[in-house]
């Protein structure tokens, strides 16, 4: 049997899952077309690469050989959200209810899509380890212990910008989910070596940090704790939030109505920061 899958058939997969997901579930569709990326876990270049984790994630973090000895390749994908909720989530400074409904519904497709993966894998007999869409981190640190964004990163999904988020070529504000499989797909980045936040690539922006309600973003990094904090109180003490599972902690003001949110934003020809 052979031990490769091509990129196009795991894109191909995804997108039909997600396309036809709404309807089946009765999920309100808050979705654009996802983005899928993978990257070669094999030799010790690759290993080397990924050996990074521990330097800008977390120093515990798994590796993906540690989560399956077998895997030989890691896939990550993205679902965008549509630009509608993410307008709907710009107004005040509380997250609107379809926010907070929206990151309950990605996580269970995120969940779904990865079952659905693992299991057309897996009948072509190729082994597959699945992890949580959230909250596999440690509460204290708060940092977790496989995570999507960086293993995103790593895989050319996309670049970090100054919100911490991953900037996609359908913008930041989405999801992630990822999964490790014994089948060979190599590498298949969709973005390139170049900065796709505008502030990290010389020019003037830092919108993410102006829309944070509680100041918890600058330039130089993110107050964990004072984002955690935030995030904990809308999920405890917000009407637009009452009611939601005790793991909805979300926010999102960093991620909407950026120029970064639904797109890769433009690097203007001038206006350069100096």
């Amino acid at each position: 049997m052979k031990n490769t899958i091509q990129i196009n058939d795991l894109r191909g997969m995804i997108s039909q899952f997600a396309g036809k997901y709404p309807e089946k579930s009765g999920e309100k569709n808050v979705w654009r077309e996802p983005l899928l990326s993978a990257a070669d876990l094999q030799g010790e270049k690759n290993r080397e690469r990924f050996a990074a984790l521990r330097k800008i994630a977390a120093d515990d973090h798994l590796m993906p050989w540690e989560l399956m000895p077998s895997a030989k390749s890691l896939i990550v994908f993205f679902i965008p959200f549509t630009k509608e909720l993410a307008s709907e989530n710009h107004k005040g400074e509380i997250p609107c209810r379809n926010w907070g409904l929206a990151y309950e519904s990605t996580n269970r497709l995120i969940g779904k899509i990865c079952e659905y993966l693992r299991d057309e894998l897996e009948n072509r007999g190729f082994g597959c380890e699945l992890t949580p869409a959230t909250h596999n981190f440690d509460t204290v640190r708060l940092m977790a212990r496989w995570s999507h964004k960086h293993l995103g990163y790593l895989a050319g999904l996309g670049k970090f910008g100054v919100n911490a988020q991953i900037i996609t070529p359908s913008g930041c504000a989405g999801r992630m989910g990822s999964l490790v499989t014994e089948a060979e797909t190599g590498d298949h980045p969709i973005v390139g070596g170049r900065e796709l936040c505008l502030h990290k690539a010389g020019y003037k922006c830092l919108v993410c940090v102006k829309r944070c309600p509680v100041g918890a973003l600058s330039e130089k990094g993110t107050d964990r704790q004072k984002c955690w904090a935030r995030l904990n109180e809308n999920l405890e003490n917000t009407e637009e939030l009452r009611g939601m599972e005790n793991t909805t902690h979300v926010c999102g003001k960093c991620q909407v109505l950026l120029p970064c949110s639904l797109e890769i934003p433009p690097m203007p020809s001038s206006n350069r920061d100096s």
